[in-house]
């Protein structure tokens, strides 16, 4: 039965793997799905996790555990069926990239199992469109120097967003010589509050940049840089070049990411005199249990309070929220201890953004 309810989970991933655009990970997903029920190799590597609960994302962890081999030439039949590695999916031949999965989890399964270990950590570029539209939001009340925390960092790559170039109809805000291109960030025209707030702000000036993280990743070394592509889906090329483009950033703009659940972390921030102190997190709430919640929302309201017009706070979360029956992934803004303010929502990758009327 426990064995089921895995390949039922998995399924649900290939489910979602369709509906964002990686027919690969979809099929590879389904196959997977069938090999757990069949006792194969990708039960095996699958074993003990049977009934992890759904923030776990085992299917996930295998994916990328997978994609690390390919990406370090551990296993050169599947690289040759991924972008990513300069190979190419053929869905209407899919069979010989299925043979070379299962085969490589076989072969691989000592470091499979490893990487099951390792809590899926994308750090999505595309999702700085939101987190970058939010600050733009929140320095409509007057330029400050802004001092940026994250929560549930990653690698840090967001916390130099304002590095990011963002393009859209209409619309174009960042260095325009930035490797991290963000392009067709709106459907359409983004929000004419937006490009009066980017007109006004064509440059942020972030004095701070610090986030934590559990597992935190280093983007500069080897093994961190592999983390993080290993969990871009091989066939999303341009979310695989955003983030190439990220590490190059993170190599010259210095951010700390500290070991650190997210209510210590806050515990230890305080608002300063001339600053704009920005608490900013993006689909992380999810794997946060209750009770650390509820400690950070009680820190979040505690830098709300202290907050003044000299010493400004604002609170950006791009998370998912219940509207009607299905869940949509919004970005909130609040200011000072004005209540939150939805202003535009998006896939989970962050591209394009759609406003939301407030």
């Amino acid at each position: 039965m426990s064995r089921e309810r895995l390949a039922v989970m998995v399924e649900h991933q290939a489910r979602g793997c369709a509906e964002l655009g990686s027919p690969l990970y979809a099929f590879l997903l389904g196959r997977v799905a069938q090999d757990v029920r069949a006792g194969g190799p990708c039960a095996q590597a699958l074993a003990g996790y049977e009934d992890a609960p759904g923030p776990d994302a085992v299917a996930l962890r295998l994916l990328g555990g997978v994609h690390a081999l390919a990406l370090s030439g551990r296993a050169p039949d599947l690289a040759a069926c991924y972008p990513s590695t300069g190979g190419a999916f053929d869905p209407e031949r899919p069979d010989p990239c299925w043979q070379a999965f299962r085969a490589a989890v076989a072969t691989g399964m000592e470091w499979v199992r490893d990487w099951m270990t390792r809590p899926p950590q994308t750090n999505e570029v595309g999702r700085a469109n939101l987190l970058i539209t939010g600050l733009l939001k929140a320095t409509q009340a007057g330029p400050l120097p802004v001092r940026l925390f994250e929560v549930g960092s990653s690698a840090g790559l967001n916390l130099r967003a304002d590095r990011f170039r963002y393009v859209s109809e209409g619309f174009a805000w960042g260095p325009a010589d930035s490797p991290v291109l963000l392009d067709g960030a709106w459907a359409g025209a983004p929000p004419a509050w937006l490009a009066e707030a980017a007109a006004g702000q064509p440059d942020l000036e972030i004095v701070e940049r610090r986030g934590c993280d559990l597992t935190p990743i280093d983007p500069l070394s080897p093994d961190g840089a592999l983390a993080l592509r290993a969990y871009v889906w091989p066939d999303q090329t341009a979310r695989a070049a955003r983030l190439d483009g990220a590490l190059r950033v993170a190599a010259r703009v210095p951010a700390e990411v500290e070991a650190a659940g997210a209510a210590d972390f806050l515990a230890g921030v305080r608002l300063e005199p001339g600053t704009l102190t920005v608490v900013w997190h993006s689909i992380m709430r999810q794997y946060v249990p209750a009770a650390e919640w509820a400690r950070v929302e009680a820190e979040l309201d505690r830098l709300a309070a202290a907050a003044t017009a000299e010493a400004r706070f604002a609170h950006i979360s791009f998370e998912p929220r219940r509207v009607g029956e299905r869940h949509r992934f919004r970005l909130a803004v609040r200011l000072g201890t004005a209540a939150g303010t939805v202003v535009a929502e998006a896939r989970p990758h962050g591209l394009p953004a759609r406003a939301v009327a407030a």
